[in-house]
């Protein structure tokens, strides 16, 4: 009888990082500085795999997509949060609070697989080098980054149609910068034991078992190298550090928040910020920064057009 009475939520309040204003206007200038600065990056890492064809090889092909994926990443939580920090009072409407969360584990997840995708191409390539250009051809690429396409959307559709069958009927205020899903299932009306449930096994668990194949994957990749020349195992070594600095940095964060039971942590801000700002935009830089072969093909890219 209580529930005729009950208001259908339109629009959630988000509470922001913080309250105090001198903190917002420092974390405005840091963010809105570190996101002009790193964001051409990753532009400048996709135009510089794509005009030089001497970086062909399925590596620079998937390091090109992952720059793609982590600026448009890095475009659903930002811009919004830098016109936020200037607002007094910070709204969001149920159908953009929706299409964010949908966006943000589309492509978070589709990074995810994507980064398997590349432990997989390190894996036959170090483990299999005489059948990596046959393994690993134009077809198979194109439909691994359909897959990982296909991967990332299935696995956020299923997010967000947990979310619409909950009914939403007051409080609004998300105690959040951003609509992510264990904020948002808190303010459904019923108990949401069996869908947060189902959201742990769906981010949670899956960012897990990802996180650990990885590394296990390393592992047999590094026990491997053993066996190389110096020059080879230099620069395989060097290769495959870099993809474990990436895993634990994009793993890291993402199990903190989802595998476990949602329920505020006051670290869980400071987490969600890297975890959509800082990281998205630093990712590629760091491939590339530990890449001779993309920094000398950028190097001359820079040069020819007079910039460097």
């Amino acid at each position: 009888m209580e529930t005729e009475n009950l208001t259908v939520v339109t629009e959630f309040i988000l509470l922001g990082l913080t309250q105090s204003q001198d903190a917002q206007l420092l974390i405005f200038v840091l963010v809105l500085v570190f996101y002009l600065i790193i964001l051409p990056g990753n532009f400048l890492i996709i135009f510089t795999i794509v005009s030089d064809p001497g970086l062909t090889a399925p590596l620079y092909f998937f390091l090109g997509n992952l720059a793609f994926l982590d600026a448009s990443y890095s475009f659903i939580v930002v811009p919004r949060m830098l016109v936020d920090f200037l607002s007094e009072k910070n709204v969001i409407s149920y159908r953009s609070c929706i299409t964010q969360l949908f966006f943000l584990h589309f492509l978070g997840a589709g990074e995810m697989f994507l980064l398997v995708v590349m432990a997989f191409d390190r894996y036959i390539a170090i483990c299999r080098p005489l059948r990596y250009s046959t393994v690993m051809n134009p077809r198979t690429r194109y439909a691994l980054l359909l897959a990982l396409w296909l991967g990332g959307f299935t696995h956020s559709i299923v997010q967000v149609a947990l979310i619409l069958h909950l009914p939403f009927c007051g409080p609004n205020q998300l105690d959040n910068f951003f609509c992510d899903v264990p904020q948002v299932i808190k303010l459904a009306c019923p108990d949401t034991f069996i869908v947060e449930l189902l959201m742990v096994s769906n981010s949670g668990l899956l960012s897990l078992l990802c996180f650990l194949g990885l590394l296990a994957s390393y592992a047999v990749i590094l026990c491997r190298i053993r066996k190389y020349s110096s020059e080879g195992k230099n620069k395989a070594i060097s290769t495959c550090t870099t993809h474990i600095i990436i895993v634990f940095l994009m793993f890291g964060p993402a199990i903190f928040i989802y595998a476990r039971p949602f329920q505020a942590f006051p670290a869980d801000k400071i987490v969600s910020l890297f975890h959509t700002v800082i990281f998205p935009l630093m990712n590629p830089v760091i491939y590339t920064l530990r890449n001779q072969e993309v920094k000398a093909s950028m190097r001359k890219l820079l040069s020819q057009h007079k910039v460097f």
